[in-house]
């Protein structure tokens, strides 16, 4: 009540500045996954280090492991970049890594990176190194002489030309570069590639093809081509002889020359009819093919990896749909690994003292084996999934579902019982991997996807109920088309085409409530090198109005926005001026407060346009305003939404973060907090929540915005900055129980995603450094449930790392007290008992542990701060959890046992001697079997307690 009174108040007041970040620094995302891995390119091995392997996610950053594959951890989540195309180990210092971002696959869903990076401390700090103007880093070539001497190859805009493109050179480190092969603006360098046994004979791969604005269109150009270096990529000149020519369409080729036979070198290499694996055995200058099997290299310009066994030269791998061996110089291959429908492997590292450990990258992550392909360790542990869409569902705890791109689709629970969130707690839900999922919101466990699947969780089958013009191909949809509910018509599905479907039974029947919505005549970019694209245009963003039924926004890929307010009898073209066409309108949210409020993201990367870009219109459109201040120039925005409890309160999803507006978008701040660098591809709120889906770091939850719907605009403008405290009223607190059952637990490096807090989140800020601080907790009743202090003792430390009950350290933990934005948590239990310390001598030795006081039963409480002597006070509704079927009454039952026998152990206490301590422990051990669950006490537990509570009254009658 108190945050939607302030709201009402400081509406239409904006800040003289952005929201400093220190007033919510306390908030933190947690990851939830799933873990599945996502598309991986750039993957590297030790050779003196068997077990140690590096990947760089092509938008999760880069990840290391020393125990082959077994676990992973991220090394990159504090650099400004998570797309990663390219890492190199130095061979003669392995603490030297260098990074190349930007993903290097020409793809409709890619994201672009911002340079060069190196690590001299094997990925503990990083450095950044330039070449941030060629978006995607293909390769890198470490002179096996000098780790400060490599090359670089740079494939540059996918949407534009520009001039930092081809082959780059240094010789200090990648603190200067120069660019020494270059054709033009248009083609980029793919691959560098050294002679093994004289490293000043390198290879480089030209490529010259472009993206179109549009989904699935290309330009291919006609000055791709083979080059090689003798003085270490000074000077370059072609390698023709055997080759596809341009005139025959070549494209990407991939190269590999065998290390015990350097003469040799085969080539994937992409031509329409001339593809297949090449073969040269004069170091490059003449070539045949060898094999034209299309399973080696179609798709050549996404796979084109090919790699020779350190010690055989007849050994040879290639990487495309699946992975391929020949142990005939590559005349015939056989499947090797993975499904021939489509792992999708990109890169193949090899040990070079050791063939039989090898590095696998593919779609699904990464994958190591140490017995040469026998065996290989799991993707099923890299929580690295790219996802573009994200819903919740209506649940407690409430489900996170999206599409799985390379992987199909995902559900996850935003809690698990058993402390994190495991493997038990996420499942596929019948959809493909560019899906939008749509709970249905009148039917728990029914779950919409992609083009019209019906999902059931409780018998796990999957119904495709979609239009049947749209399986047909009589219109036109992408992969990514819109599927949403109306919150106001709960019955109402809409899919988007390029026109607009409408379903009102659960997909039985479909009618169309739309024209087509795209441009009639598109027109192209100055620059295009595409020809006359004709009408190819998609809904590509959706919103049905939270306020009236008939009232929907949608906008389409080709820079159109449109309204209906009659269901879509009539729809009014609202776009904003100044939008050319193929500005992609990424996401519409209509206000959550009014009919007449939407905003609009734009993402024009397609037309090699880094800017963000958000437009805001209160007037249904007639006119829009267009304010991206305090968002970096170089992030595309993928998605705007709306508070839905504080009017004006935004939150933006761009290509490296998230960020927030108290001013309806005028300004914008930071909230990447402690979340990796990666492509915000959508976002919710849910309830109190913010839930992330990201295009290469599965999910993400901020829990409890409330402090960002309390900001005090003109605290923030620095109109009042005497005030030293600022105490947010908290969320309602949920007392939920931590399944603390005796079945055996899952190993500590088993994957999982992390649960929310385990307690009662209370949000404060400290302008200054206090002498002391507390925090009290107060009943209805007005009496002391739980006090603590900044003097609080520090809180144990378990000397061998195993997971310690919260409920037994967080009495422990002393309140904060230094200046700044502050997240504490209350465990929803009464305070411990005075003098009730013992010693768990089985987990910390001989450290005193206090016995927690009963749980606090749901209803109101009251919370005050005090700090530097000004003391504030807020209230706090705790409520049970919506899981518990459990009367008020039995409830109450409950806590009548539980506070009961807490009270008459802490009054036994006091009066002391040993038949009072003996019957105070016996009390405690009643309190905990009536709180063992959110269930009525049994009738044995309720004459014990009355039995104990009678003679403990007449050992506190005497005298």
């Amino acid at each position: 009540m108190a945050s939607l009174l302030l709201a009402a108040l400081l509406i239409g007041t904006s800040p003289a500045a952005p929201v400093d970040p220190g007033y919510y620094s306390a908030l933190r995302w947690r990851m939830i996954g799933p873990f599945r891995g996502g598309r991986t390119v750039g993957a590297t091995g030790v050779p003196g280090q068997p077990h140690t392997f590096y990947i760089g996610v092509n938008n999760g950053g880069v990840w290391k492991t020393d125990d082959a594959g077994r676990t992973w951890e991220p090394i990159f989540d504090k650099e400004s970049s998570g797309s990663i195309g390219a890492l190199a180990v130095a061979p003669t210092d392995p603490n030297v890594l260098y990074v190349g971002s930007g993903e290097g696959l020409q793809r409709p869903d890619l994201s672009v990176g911002n340079g060069m990076y190196r690590s001299g401390d094997a990925g503990k700090t990083w450095q950044h190194l330039g070449l941030r103007d060629g978006q995607q880093i293909t390769g890198i070539l470490v002179d096996p002489r000098d780790p400060n001497r490599l090359l670089v190859s740079v494939l540059g805009h996918p949407y534009g030309p520009n001039e930092e493109r081809g082959v780059y050179r240094s010789t200090d480190g990648g603190q200067s570069w120069t660019k020494t092969l270059y054709k033009d603006t248009d083609t980029g360098a793919m691959t560098v590639v050294a002679d093994p046994k004289n490293p000043d004979v390198v290879y480089a791969d030209l490529f010259a093809q472009r993206l179109a604005p549009w989904e699935n269109g290309m330009w291919r150009g006609t000055t791709s081509g083979l080059y090689k270096s003798t003085d270490n990529g000074i000077h370059w000149r072609p390698l023709t002889q055997g080759l596809p020519t341009n005139k025959e369409g070549l494209g990407r080729i991939g190269l590999a020359p065998a290390p015990s036979e350097p003469t040799r070198l085969y080539a994937i290499v992409d031509a329409p009819q001339l593809g297949g694996l090449y073969r040269s055995d004069d170091r490059g200058e003449s070539w045949k093919r060898i094999n034209p099997d299309r399973r080696i290299w179609g798709r050549g310009d996404d796979f084109a990896e090919v790699r020779v066994d350190p010690m055989n030269p007849d050994v040879v791998y290639v990487a495309n749909t699946a992975s391929y061996k020949s142990i005939d110089g590559g005349k015939t291959f056989i499947g090797w690994k993975g499904s021939p429908g489509g792992d999708d492997y990109h890169t193949i590292w090899i040990n070079p003292e050791n063939p039989k450990i090898m590095l696998l990258a593919a779609d699904q992550g990464a994958s190591v084996t140490l017995n040469g392909g026998d065996t290989w360790s799991s993707w099923y542990n890299q929580p690295t999934a790219q996802f573009y869409h994200v819903a919740t569902d209506f649940r407690y705890p409430y489900w996170v579902y999206g599409g799985q791109q390379e992987s199909g689709s995902a559900g996850v629970a935003s809690r698990g019982n058993a402390g994190r969130i495991t493997f038990h707690d996420w499942h596929p839900v019948g959809a493909d991997e560019y899906a939008y999922i749509a709970p249905d919101p009148l039917n728990p466990g029914i779950i919409y996807g992609g083009k019209g699947t019906r999902y059931d969780e409780s018998t796990g089958q999957t119904q495709e109920v979609g239009p049947e013009a749209v399986r047909s191909g009589k219109y036109r949809a992408l992969r990514t088309s819109p599927l949403i509910f109306s919150t106001v018509d709960k019955h109402a599905l809409y899919l988007a085409t390029n026109v607009l479907f409408k379903t009102r039974d659960g997909g039985n029947s479909w009618k169309i409530v739309s024209p087509d919505l795209s441009r009639e005549n598109p027109m192209l970019p100055t620059d295009a090198l595409f020809g006359k694209p004709g009408r190819r245009g998609v809904i590509y963003a959706v919103s049905p109005s939270y306020q009236e039924a008939d009232t929907i926004w949608a906008g389409t890929d080709d820079g159109l926005v449109w309204r209906t307010a009659d269901g879509g009898a009539h729809w009014s073209n609202v776009t904003p001026p100044g939008l050319t066409p193929w500005s992609k309108i990424a996401q519409i949210d209509a206000g959550r407060h009014d009919r007449s409020t939407a905003y609009v993201s734009v993402n024009r990367i397609r037309l090699d346009d880094m800017r963000p870009h958000i437009y805001v219109t209160h007037d249904n459109g007639r006119t829009w305003s267009e304010g991206t201040s305090g968002i970096p120039a170089d992030e595309p925005v993928n998605v705007v939404r709306e508070d839905p409890v504080r009017r004006g309160l935004l939150y933006a999803g761009t290509e490296r973060a998230v960020y927030v507006s108290i001013d309806d978008g005028v300004s914008w701040s930071p909230l990447r907090q402690n979340m990796p660098a990666t492509s915000i591809r959508d976002l919710v709120v849910k309830d109190d929540d913010l839930v992330v889906g990201t295009h290469g770091r599965s999910f993400w939850i901020l829990d409890d915005v409330t402090p960002l719907r309390q900001l005090d605009l003109r605290h923030l403008s620095g109109e009042l900055t005497s005030r030293d405290t600022v105490l947010y009223v908290p969320q309602v607190a949920t007392r939920v129980r931590w399944n603390m059952n005796s079945d055996t637990p899952l190993p500590p490096e088993e994957p999982g995603g992390e649960n929310p807090p385990d307690g009662a989140i209370i949000n404060f800020h400290l302008a200054r450094d206090c002498d002391k601080t507390t925090l009290e907790i107060f009943d209805d009743k007005g009496r002391l449930v739980r006090r603590y202090a900044s003097d609080d003792p520090a809180p144990p430390v378990d000397p061998r790392g195993l997971d310690i009950d919260p409920d037994w350290i967080r009495p422990f933990e002393p309140l904060p007290r230094t200046a700044g934005s502050h997240r504490f948590l209350w465990n929803m239990r009464y305070g411990p008992l005075p003098g009730g310390r013992y010693t768990m001598a089985a987990v910390l030795g001989d450290t005193p542990v206090e016995a927690p006081g009963p749980w606090a039963r749901p209803g109101k409480y009251t919370v005050r701060l005090t700090a530097n002597g000004q003391t504030q006070t807020v209230p706090l509704v705790l409520r049970i959890d919506p899981r518990v079927k459990t009367s008020r009454a039995g409830l109450e039952r409950q806590f009548a046992i539980g506070y009961g026998s807490y009270d008459l152990a802490r009054r036994l206490r006091a009066k002391g001697g040993d038949a009072a301590n003996r019957l105070a422990g016996e009390l405690l051990g009643l309190m905990r079997l009536a709180d063992d669950a959110d269930v009525a006490p049994t009738t044995q537990v309720e004459a014990a307690f009355a039995d104990a509570k009678k003679r403990a009254e007449a050992i506190l009658s005497q005298a």
